[in-house]
């Protein structure tokens, strides 16, 4: 910020040493004040972006509109599905051929058998031991990850340093202690002795260690850039400590989700049932066989892409509204406080932007389906000059999405702008202000992984421990400890995701300050003026520009 002088100096809009004149834009000609109009665009037509606290239009209604008609055709004709069963599926083991009428009749009842073998193994005293270990280990996980967060987020806010040090040796570590493992229990065991011989062993032992060496030089090598994301985590982890609220709507809209996939799953499950035993031949043989209506493998496409559609569709709310959240802090002033942020943001996410917000959910699950196709051709490994050009021409055109998606929604978040115009708009900010399109810092997202990724295996080493001392579960101790590890690294994950993207936030909001020429936030423009602006930059040390 300037001095007093400077800021009661008057400038001119397009003066050239004018905080407020974006870095790219040249001043306008002066000789002919009735020239004809340029064909470029106004350059003045994006210094006014900021969050808009106003009423919003409906954005990509269409996009909407074709959402809800896809879901009120699944739950549609799944109500169908449940009034249309057939009540003879569970008799199915009943009925048998009759060679005199040529079709299935029910004969006797078979199922008093598998129900006692069903009781059988539920009063097994081992498997009760091992259901109720399962149940209140998960529980007790379950309560203590919100305090882990809560701590993690604390320490991350306050020692980010510390905590990323003390993460990074546990990635050369835990290799070297599984590497040395394996080794001296194959060395140990005459099987696996048999099965790998020496030089075998040898081999393997070598080329892992010089795994474990280049993952030492790329952080050598990277040091300058591990410096940086620990200033950027700890920024984000002090914006999100100031909007705390987040931590309970984005598992409450979770939650949401669950339970609107209830009703769906209960429909697939009956969709089973709509069908009619028929007789079925084979080598000579009758028998009684179900088949289902020829409808229900439409259906089950049907409430598949609607379930992934909806995943994907949440997934980007949560971004807006995180997006949207920590926009409005962002652009207060130190002295005050952003009334019901997060309440606003979700009547907008599921508003006047909820067109935008299907639109990229629609967007993403089409990128997962395709990419998934260009994969699953990778591996069986087609050959032909057409097949590989093909591929090429595809991946391009994914990256090309993945580029347009990167930060829309958290731009439309901020402005209230369509799709198509949070993406051009996005992309001109980050261009005129020599910022990377592309998020340089994706370190700060491996780093955060990996401390997710220990804190998880820490609890499941503890959680064993505790099971081996006081239960005689046996081996089932290492299953549980298991399913603990992967629901707190579920939780953490959640954490970490919330997180990333508060960082790409304050990346858009750091853009439009500097696009502004004003400073809302300076600890911001601290960290953020020292990211590189493309990806050939030699010195990501360097500032582009800062305002401060």
């Amino acid at each position: 910020m300037g001095s007093a002088e400077e800021a009661s100096k008057p400038t001119s809009p397009y003066d050239s040493s004018s905080p407020s004149q974006p870095l790219l834009f040249k001043p306008p000609s002066t000789e002919e004040p009735n020239q004809p109009d340029q064909p470029e665009s106004d350059p003045t037509q994006y210094l006014q972006i900021s969050y808009n606290y106003g009423p919003r239009p409906f954005k990509d209604l269409p996009f909407l509109i074709l959402f809800v008609l896809v879901v009120l055709c699944t739950f549609g004709f799944g109500i169908f599905c449940v009034f249309h069963k057939n009540p003879n599926y569970s008799n199915l083991s009943s009925y048998k051929y009759d060679l005199n009428s040529t079709s299935c009749v029910k004969g006797s009842d078979f199922n008093g058998f598998y129900e006692s073998r069903f009781d059988f193994y539920v009063s097994s005293s081992s498997g009760s031991g091992f259901l109720k270990s399962l149940i209140w280990t998960l529980v007790v996980t379950l309560i203590l990850s919100v305090p882990i967060c809560f701590l993690l987020l604390l320490l991350l806010k306050h020692y980010t340093k510390q905590i990323v040090y003390v993460s990074l040796p546990f990635f050369i570590v835990i290799p070297i202690f599984v590497n040395v493992y394996w080794f001296v229990a194959c060395t140990v065991s005459s099987s696996c002795t048999d099965a790998f011989p020496l030089v075998y062993r040898i081999l393997v032992f070598v080329f892992v260690f010089l795994i474990i060496g280049i993952i030492v030089w790329i952080f050598v090598a990277n040091w300058h850039r591990i410096e940086l994301t620990v200033k950027i985590i700890g920024v984000a982890s002090a914006a999100l400590s100031k909007n705390l609220g987040l931590f309970v709507v984005i598992p409450l809209l979770t939650l949401g989700l669950v339970a609107y996939y209830v009703p769906i799953v209960v429909f697939l499950v009956f969709g089973r049932l709509n069908g009619k035993i028929v007789p079925k031949e084979s080598n000579g043989e009758y028998s009684c066989a179900w088949k289902q209506d020829s409808w229900v493998p439409a259906y089950y496409t049907l409430a598949i892409l609607t379930m992934l559609w909806s995943l994907t569709v949440m997934v980007e709310a949560q971004v807006y509204v995180i997006g949207g959240t920590i926009a409005q802090w962002y652009f207060t002033g130190e002295d005050s406080k952003p009334r019901r942020s997060i309440r606003s943001s979700l009547r907008n996410a599921f508003g006047p932007s909820s067109g935008t917000v299907c639109l990229s959910g629609l967007l993403i699950c089409v990128v997962r389906f395709v990419r998934a196709a260009v994969d699953i051709a990778k591996r069986e490994d087609i050959p032909g000059m057409v097949n590989l050009v093909l591929r090429c021409c595809v991946k391009g055109l994914l990256s090309a999405v993945d580029f347009l998606n990167k930060f829309t929604i958290n731009f439309a978040a901020i402005t209230g702008e369509a799709y198509c115009t949070s993406a051009r708009m996005t992309y001109e900010l980050l261009k005129r202000n020599l910022l990377s399109a592309v998020f340089v810092e994706t370190v700060s997202t491996r780093l955060l992984a990996g401390i997710a990724f220990i804190l998880s295996s820490i609890y499941a080493i503890v959680v064993c421990a505790i099971l081996k001392g006081a239960s005689n579960i046996g081996f089932y101790s290492y299953v549980v400890a298991v399913l603990a590890w992967v629901l707190l690294i579920i939780v953490l994950g959640s954490f970490v995701h919330v997180l990333d993207n508060v960082i790409e936030t304050v990346y858009i909001c750091y853009a439009i300050d500097r696009d502004r020429g004003e400073v809302y936030k300076p600890e911001v423009h601290e960290v953020y003026a020292f990211l590189p602006s493309s990806r050939n930059d030699r010195s990501p040390m360097a500032p582009t520009a800062p305002l401060v």
